[in-house]
């Protein structure tokens, strides 16, 4: 695992060389909220890290429901049983591995690694607008239907799950990179994920974050570059 820090976020990159899955561990005054849970045998380096800033992580917040944000949930919560878990109202239900489309949505397929199995049911569903602690509720969908970022009011930092992707070159989601094409694969809607990405541009963020590839200071030009190319490849 690698760990890199920029103010209140902690970046934690698990197959860092190979395949980066990142969950992020936000700081408040008192206590952690982790974002994103990586893969099963993640927890043990999760938990670790907080150890080692030495406040306890009371929040999980996730960004979708697939399985490299979720793999290691079930583990930190056993470990974790007072921690609440957060999720949108939406991606609840693929969390629990429910992939069928409400009526008002686009009839494109789910795609991507959604969880079978997973024991921990949320304890608060999430709606555009909410606040956890230092973090502002977003929504975005595209990459699946409830995704959300979360924006630290604090730094104007956007930890956007799999809006966009870094590794192997910035790109939306839903938009292939040759060098790191799985997010693309995985992405349910590109059109409403072009607009999501569009939306995170207007709360001018000062450090993006993602849950594939390194930390982006000052992102506002390589966002608004993808965001071109996605509309040139959309039309």
């Amino acid at each position: 695992m690698r760990k890199k820090q920029e103010k209140y976020l902690y970046q934690l990159t698990f197959l860092p060389r190979l395949m980066p899955v990142n969950s992020y561990l936000v700081e408040e005054d008192d206590e952690l909220t982790l974002i994103d849970a990586a893969l099963p045998y993640s927890a043990k380096e999760i938990l670790r890290t907080a150890e080692s800033i030495g406040k306890p992580i009371t929040k999980i917040c996730l960004t979708h429901a697939h399985d490299d944000h979720v793999g290691a949930l079930d583990n930190l919560k056993n470990k974790l049983p007072n921690a609440k878990v957060y999720i949108s109202s939406r991606d609840a239900k693929l969390l629990a591995g429910d992939k069928s489309l409400h009526a008002d949505e686009p009839n494109t397929p789910i795609r991507g690694g959604v969880p079978k199995g997973i024991q921990t049911k949320p304890d608060v569903l999430l709606n555009e607008g909410d606040v956890i602690g230092s973090l502002l509720t977003i929504s975005t969908p595209g990459h699946t239907p409830g995704s959300l970022t979360f924006l630290d009011t604090r730094s104007n930092t956007l930890i956007a799950g799999d809006t966009f992707q870094i590794r192997g070159g910035i790109a939306v989601a839903g938009q292939l990179r040759v060098l790191f094409p799985f997010l693309a694969m995985a992405t349910w809607n590109k059109e409403q994920a072009l607009q999501s990405a569009k939306k995170l541009m207007k709360y001018k963020p000062a450090l993006l974050a993602v849950g594939h590839g390194n930390l982006l200071n000052n992102p506002a030009s390589a966002m608004n570059h993808a965001i071109q190319e996605a509309e040139r490849k959309i039309g």
